[in-house]
């Protein structure tokens, strides 16, 4: 059984920092580029970050962009996003995601209907 399972989630301030953990199983986490989607109230999923399977390129919203850094770690079949100064803006639900795109840049400007596996998904709060 695919298994995507987030954690990490919060309630922050802003300029505060969070990092999420993507915890994957029951598929070759190997062959898979990873991402991280959100999507908050009243407003479509968007892509935040994607990261290739070998890690060779990565993908970043602009808005995330030089605040959230994304990594993962094969032998462990985890993703994390650690993300910094987040802004209210930043509140959304999170969910990680996984698909056999070619590269980040591919996952992250897909449309997220084609994606795959897709786990249940954390909750971002940040106050302001």
């Amino acid at each position: 059984e695919v298994q995507l399972v987030e954690s990490g989630g919060g309630l922050v301030q802003a300029g505060g920092s969070l990092r999420l953990s993507c915890a994957a199983s029951g598929f070759a986490f190997d062959d898979y580029a990873i991402g991280w989607f959100r999507q908050a109230p009243g407003k479509e999923r968007e892509a935040v970050s994607c990261i290739s399977r070998n890690e060779d390129s990565t993908y970043y919203a602009d808005s995330v962009k030089g605040r959230f850094t994304i990594s993962r770690d094969n032998a462990r079949n985890t993703v994390y996003l650690q993300m910094m100064n987040l802004k209210p803006e930043d509140t959304a639900t999170y969910s990680c995601a996984a698909d056999l795109s070619p590269s980040a840049q591919a996952m992250g400007t897909m449309n997220p209907t084609f994606i795959p596996y897709w786990g249940q998904g954390t909750q971002v709060t940040v106050s302001s």
